[in-house]
């Protein structure tokens, strides 16, 4: 995993070399490695895969502590740029405190176009890792309709029946699609 100053260099510095791995190499080679429109593609898809990431890490490093009580729409705003260009489902838990404050964001599964195989075993051993009181769930829908299905609702309820179990609370779903979201807690599906 590449750290924030080699992101910044991928994105803003056409001249650094940001590691020496066989997949990255110096930021103003990439555009020469292929002189076609093909090589221009791999590296204007490279840039902006850097820049997403640094967007995401600047998102979530700006949801950590927060109090979600009050700032509700900070967690919509914050998974619409973590799922922002997703070409397959992810599915993200969102760990809180006793007074609802972030602990932690993590994209714990990674699917399909169309689905993503949730263990909730994985959840609980996320949500004991992080001594979370309560979790948000989050995914998102890459065909652009937020939706729920009823195995997004089925899914809702197994991850509360388990995390039950460890005295950790759902306080809500939320599936994304595009700039659009829908939370299971608005409502009143969890």
């Amino acid at each position: 995993m590449l750290d924030r100053e080699q992101l910044e260099a991928i994105v803003l510095g056409p001249t650094r070399v940001y590691d020496e791995s066989p997949r990255c190499c110096d930021v103003a080679a990439i555009g020469n490695i292929v002189p076609d429109e093909t090589g221009r593609d791999r590296r204007l898809r490279h840039v902006l895969e850097a820049a997403h990431e640094l967007l995401a890490r600047v998102a979530n490093s700006a949801i950590v502590g927060k109090d979600l009580v009050n700032a509700p729409t900070l967690v919509k705003q914050y998974l619409s740029v973590l799922f922002a260009g997703a070409e397959r489902e992810l599915f993200v838990v969102v760990f809180l405190d006793a007074q609802l404050r972030v602990i932690a964001a993590e994209t714990l599964f990674v699917g399909t176009l169309t689905q993503t195989s949730v263990y909730p075993r994985e959840v609980v051993r996320r949500a004991l890792h992080h001594n979370a009181a309560s979790v948000v769930l989050a995914h998102n829908h890459p065909s652009g309709v937020a939706e729920p299905s009823r195995a997004d609702e089925f899914l809702t309820s197994s991850l509360k029946s388990a995390l039950a179990l460890i005295d950790v609370g759902v306080i809500d779903h939320i599936v994304v699609a595009g700039a659009g979201a829908v939370s299971f807690a608005e409502r009143g599906l969890v």
